[in-house]
């Protein structure tokens, strides 16, 4: 995304390919504490960084790979200018805070440390965006101050890769509960259901369920269990009430809603065509 903006922007994407790297291993970086959090045991098919070499080096390095990617900025500070500078740090330090915001809201809901199951879809909205919509808008936002764009058009292609990022999580989440390859790669379908995760699909079942299939979705999530015929229950309570097709419609909504406010903004036609491609690619993609 972040090479795609610039070029949207009329910027040539070589001058930006160093820079690239800052959303890109900040992102690898949070995996690998996310891993040790949702103790989960697969990523991408492959065991988790903290089962292969132990959760202090995980975390030491995934907490290294937050800062790491800031070093081509310090070394060609020459060759920007003071105020880009400026306005670079400042997006990454604002959106490295709602970074942890974002995660501290979901661990909070799981853990059952607050009442998740009085959630409602703004809230859900809310906690993607600060969690999974942190680094596309960082990547975009950093990409369009390295453009020059004005500070309106900054924001503007922040709140579309923000929207990418939160309808990624939202097909992530139907992926969990519906992808078999998806679900193999991460330690089975379902794995959500094993954190105890209130995912959309889940608040809009529970929103719209009759009082006992509410109830049992609930003690299913609070069993945090790995069986398989339990998670596939709950799977079928949440397509009984449409709760599948319900986040698919709401994901390519909120996309197709925030690219109208940047169409008309971006000069560049072809790479507007890519980037559009790109945001569709990720709501619709099957792995």
């Amino acid at each position: 995304m972040f090479l795609l903006i610039c070029e949207a922007l009329g910027e040539n994407s070589e001058d930006c390919l160093d820079f690239a790297m800052i959303p890109e291993v900040v992102h690898n970086g949070t995996l690998m504490v996310d891993d040790i959090e949702d103790a989960s045991e697969l990523r991408r098919g492959k065991p988790c960084t903290y089962k292969i070499y132990g959760v202090d080096i995980a975390v030491n390095a995934g907490n290294a790979m937050y800062y790491l990617p800031l070093l081509p900025l310090m070394e060609k500070k020459a060759e920007l200018t003071a105020e880009t500078l400026r306005d670079i740090y400042e997006v990454y330090v604002q959106e490295m805070i709602n970074l942890s915001l974002g995660q501290a809201m979901d661990i909070t809901w799981h853990r059952g440390i607050a009442n998740a199951d009085s959630l409602n879809e703004k809230n859900y909205l809310q906690m993607c965006a600060y969690k999974t919509g942190t680094l596309a808008r960082m990547s975009a936002r950093i990409s369009a101050v390295l453009a020059g764009a004005s500070n309106e058009l900054v924001e503007k292609l922040g709140s579309f890769a923000e929207s990418i990022g939160v309808a990624f999580q939202m097909q992530d989440d139907v992926l969990d509960l519906t992808g078999k390859e998806f679900g193999e790669k991460k330690g089975g379908v379902g794995r959500d259901i094993t954190e105890g995760k209130r995912t959309l699909m889940v608040i809009h079942t529970l929103k719209n369920a009759d009082n006992a299939d509410r109830k049992r979705l609930i003690q299913i999530l609070n069993m945090h269990t790995s069986d398989q015929t339990l998670r596939d229950e709950a799977i079928a309570l949440m397509q009984k009430y449409g709760a599948i097709s319900h986040v698919r419609r709401t994901a390519a909504r909120i996309v197709e809603e925030s690219w109208s406010e940047v169409d008309r903004l971006l000069p560049v036609a072809e790479a507007k065509k890519k980037l559009k491609a790109f945001a569709e690619f990720l709501i619709k993609r099957t792995i």
